[in-house]
């Protein structure tokens, strides 16, 4: 299939690309602004291609990231989870809106706020109060909104809006209750936050799985943040939400033996990722083999059944597979670069993009 080494993370860019433009023109067509999760593909070029599409800017995981990001000059930045600052992270932001960068996070608490402004932190970034909208993660009730919003406000703070993340999507039959559950949520606290007297500016939600849902049903958000749907993965595929035919990102694998009738693969955890969720029905799938499943993974290997196929008639050995990882932001995050591809079954890559924000945990 190619001559790159095997196993490697290859992007067909001619689906991303497509995956991009339907994900903008969906949003923009309702009214819906767009800041993307970075954190799925830590790319810069893949970043600059989201905001050239429509994006406001991006979504991002960790002060490492926005880093990254910034530094590349993709400087409008949500970080979108409630940071517990210390004096090295009030120093890392600080040093980024001194360069120009446009910066939000997360808070949750009053502690959480409190602990933002004695680090010096107001009025260099502006904050979002995170609710939970029914994934039981972080989030305050979306009713107490209005009391950190307002705390914040006293302090000085610029209070940027409201965000949850609908995580409980990601599972089979759920994208539209969640959706709903997202939208109460978040207009529940809206309305906590105008009591208040803190009037939200941005009201912001979404997931992969419930970004269709939330935009055809009658919700306050006024910013969806996807992140998979830029390539898609198995846990999508197997939740309905991208059809393989969207998915843009897989890992090529050679195929190294046929024992036991069955494939063995040169890719495993440490390329794939560990992830499986409880409900899915293997370790990922195969693209160009959509009954395949991977029963077995270890770190290196991979073992891939294909029911109702002889040996003889199994994908040769030394052949070239397109192996689809449940989780994709895992294995991104597992990878020092991504080998890009016009087409998907194009013979060589035409590039190869460093995944810069790769191990930014903090």
């Amino acid at each position: 299939m190619n001559a790159a080494p095997t196993p490697h993370l290859a992007i067909d860019l001619e689906r991303m690309q497509a995956n991009i433009a339907r994900v903008a023109e969906a949003a923009t067509e309702r009214g819906i602004a767009l800041r993307p999760h970075a954190k799925t593909h830590k790319t810069v070029e893949i970043g600059r291609m989201q905001v050239a599409a429509g994006a406001h800017g991006l979504s991002v995981a960790t002060v490492g990231e926005a880093e990254v990001f910034a530094a590349a000059g993709l400087d409008d930045l949500f970080i979108a989870y409630p940071l517990w600052i210390d004096a090295a992270k009030a120093a890392r932001l600080s040093a980024m809106t001194a360069r120009g960068a446009s910066v939000s996070i997360g808070v949750d608490s009053v502690e959480g706020v409190a602990r933002l402004v004695h680090a010096g932190l107001a009025g260099r970034v502006a904050v979002r109060v995170e609710v939970d909208a029914g994934h039981h993660r972080s989030g305050c009730a979306p009713a107490a909104a209005g009391e950190v919003a307002s705390a914040a406000a006293r302090a000085g703070v610029d209070i940027e809006g409201v965000f949850s993340f609908p995580g409980h999507a990601y599972a089979p039959g759920a994208r539209e209750r969640a959706a709903r559950d997202e939208a109460e949520a978040l207009r529940v606290a809206a309305d906590s936050m105008r009591a208040a007297g803190v009037p939200p500016q941005v009201i912001s939600g979404g997931s992969t799985p419930s970004f269709a849902a939330a935009l055809e049903i009658d919700s306050p958000v006024t910013e969806l943040r996807p992140g998979v749907s830029v390539f898609g993965d198995a846990q999508q595929w197997e939740l309905g939400t991208m059809a393989p035919e969207h998915v843009a990102l897989t890992c090529h694998a050679t195929v190294v033996s046929h024992a036991g009738g069955r494939l063995v693969l040169d890719a495993g955890s440490k390329v794939l990722g560990p992830d499986r969720a409880a409900w899915s029905t293997g370790h990922g799938r195969l693209l160009d083999h959509p009954e395949a499943r991977i029963v077995q993974l270890s770190e290196h290997h991979a073992v891939v059944e294909l029911p109702g196929v002889t040996t003889a008639a199994l994908p040769a050995l030394g052949s070239v597979v397109r192996v689809v990882p449940n989780h994709v932001c895992t294995a991104v995050n597992l990878v020092d670069e991504l080998f890009v591809y016009d087409r998907g079954d194009d013979a060589d890559p035409s590039a190869r993009w460093s995944v810069a924000a790769r191990g930014r945990n903090t």
